[in-house]
Parts: C-alpha cells; sequence; structure tokens
C-alpha cells in the first residue's frame, strides 16, 4: 500500500515538474438583456511554483524507500 502510494506521488511530483500548470475555458455571460444573452469564451489557468512537484517528488521517494517490503 505504502509502495503504490510513494510511486503515485512520485509520477504527480515529475509530471507537476514538467507541466507547469494547465488552462481550460469557460464560457462567460458577457450581456444577459432579457431575451438577449451573449457569451464569450474566457481562458482561465491553474498554474502551481515549480517546488510544490518537488516536494511531492520527494515525498514520494521517501515514502518507497521507507516502506516495508511484503
Amino acid at each position: 500500500m505504502n509502495k503504490t502510494v510513494g510511486i503515485i506521488l512520485i509520477v504527480v511530483g515529475i509530471a507537476m515538474l514538467v507541466w507547469g500548470g494547465f488552462s481550460y475555458t469557460k464560457k462567460e455571460k458577457v450581456v444577459d438583456a432579457g431575451p438577449i444573452q451573449i457569451s464569450a469564451d474566457k481562458k482561465e489557468s491553474v498554474n502551481w511554483p515549480p517546488y510544490v512537484g518537488g516536494i511531492i517528488l520527494v515525498a514520494g521517494v521517501v515514502v518507497l524507500v521507507t516502506a516495508k517490503k511484503s
């Protein structure tokens, strides 16, 4: 169980280091005047600092190394 958690943390940490975040598009109402509605696509982005990925990667390595051998 701990080995699995360690491996998952390592994979997530590497992914966070490789990709600095992600972006998505959402629809936003620009005009809402009775029956007339106008919407526009707005691009949002989620970014995280690189040290967070590094911390998760190191935590995964520590969990993997300290896991009991079964």
